[in-house]
């Protein structure tokens, strides 16, 4: 930290005409980055590649928090490791193409203590807002503390960088008749394993790749689960012709247009996995591909669920009409009884509720308006990564954009702040 920075941070602690109605204000010289999973950890190593400090933000009481207390057990990344690489630094040469979530955990911590990234934890921002007075933001956070009152701080930045993320809030469908089902309604986010379904017969809501893996891991602990499957669904297999799918996916690309790339892998699936469509599983008109970029929705990889399904260990039904006392009723009449049902009906954005502006983000969706690979910055020094659909090589290509932007201008916007008399800063500012 420079000396103009420690007269602000001494300043902003001691003025007394600051904002007195929210907690203590703390000036920030560098970037404010907003969640610290592993997009806001790619955002502030390559920042920090480009000499330029940043502060981290985080809600939760460790990083990759979705990781570490949102996850089940069994889960592994889905893509090769070489396609889930953070920026700056490679997976250890021994872990497994398809690494476990303890060891992409450990991958993350590896990464954080290499590039001295110490975020702030369980400080939950509350909202973000850009002071257009003085030119900078203010992101004011609630700071929890076991035990004690909540403390608030407010920090001051010329950027902020917005990681929270897609998956930021848990997506809980209402269903007519929930109060009457009488048993276990939870969403993945809760499930770490099926051992304390053993026995039971269970329905999991939703096809996706959470919804497919729950399913495989119910059977594997000797529960009876069956599937809602609500939309039509892409299933190609992990690997096909000696290959990851999505490796050979991404060389075909290179050389193939997209549609002719989405025929290949389907008639590939075909044969390696039948017409899925038999077994209640019916495939959309687009292509896995061409679906993924214009929708964000994600092909599922499959890990052995299929088979579960073709065997009949694990049932498909249609969407659910209504609940009844430990028994659904589906769109198709049918009506079956259950023990406890499992929601894999993904994630959102949370941007909408912290975040004041309406430029860059969608009030609707919580995504950037623009559409990748465009979407990283906004105006008046906001950056969104993470947002891109594209897993963590989106969130790869943002961080790498955001640091060059920044770092471009971090020496000239240093000189400029350096210039401001402080008297004049908070003449212009709310502080008082």
């Amino acid at each position: 930290m420079d000396d103009f920075s420690r007269e602000i941070e001494g300043k902003l602690a001691h003025d007394p005409c600051r904002n007195r109605n929210f907690g203590s204000t703390r000036w920030v010289p560098g970037p404010v980055i907003v969640g610290a999973g592993p997009s806001g950890l790619a955002a502030a190593a390559c920042l920090k590649e480009k000499g330029v400090p940043s502060l981290v933000l985080e809600r939760s009481s460790c990083i990759a928090s979705l990781w570490q207390l949102k996850t089940y057990d069994r889960l592994k990344i889905h893509l090769p490791k070489q396609f889930c690489e953070l920026p700056l630094m490679s997976f250890p040469l021994d872990f497994p193409t398809y690494p476990t979530k303890q060891q992409f955990i450990q991958y993350l911590e590896a990464y954080a203590k290499r590039f001295e990234i110490r975020p702030i934890f369980n400080n939950r921002v509350v909202s973000a807002e850009f002071d257009r007075n003085i030119g900078f933001w203010r992101v004011k956070t609630v700071v929890a503390a076991e035990g004690a009152v909540e403390e608030q701080v407010e920090y001051v930045s010329r950027w902020l960088i917005v990681a929270t993320g897609e998956n930021a809030e848990a997506v809980v469908p209402k269903m007519e008749g929930t109060e009457d089902f009488g048993g276990a309604v939870v969403h993945t986010s809760r499930y770490k394993n099926g051992g304390v379904y053993k026995g039971k017969k269970v329905l999991v809501v939703g096809c996706g790749n959470s919804g497919m893996e729950v399913c495989l891991d119910l059977c594997n602990h000797n529960a009876s689960p069956s599937l809602v499957v609500r939309d039509t669904v892409h299933i190609l297999p992990q690997e096909m012709l000696g290959r990851s799918t999505f490796g050979l996916s991404m060389w075909l690309l290179k050389w193939l247009p997209i549609q002719l790339v989405d025929r290949i892998l389907l008639i590939v699936s075909w044969l390696m996995l039948g017409d899925t469509s038999r077994f209640g599983l019916d495939r959309p008109q687009l292509g896995p591909l061409e679906l993924k970029n214009l929708s964000g929705k994600t092909p599922v990889l499959d890990v052995g669920t299929l088979d579960k399904i073709k065997s009949g260990d694990i049932k498909v039904f249609p969407s659910i009409r209504r609940l009844g006392h430990r028994s659904v009723e589906f769109v198709d009449g049918r009506r079956e009884s259950f023990d406890a049902i499992i929601l894999a009906t993904g994630y959102k954005s949370n941007v909408p509720s912290w975040l004041k502006e309406n430029e860059m983000f969608s009030d609707k969706d919580g995504l950037p308006k623009r559409p990748f690979p465009n979407g990283w910055k906004g105006e008046c020094g906001l950056y969104a990564v993470g947002f891109t659909k594209r897993g963590l090589l989106g969130a790869s290509m943002d961080a790498k954009n955001i640091a060059d932007d920044i770092g471009s201008c971090w020496k000239e916007e240093a000189k400029h702040l350096s210039a401001i008399s402080w008297p004049y800063l908070m003449q212009k500012s709310n502080f008082c």
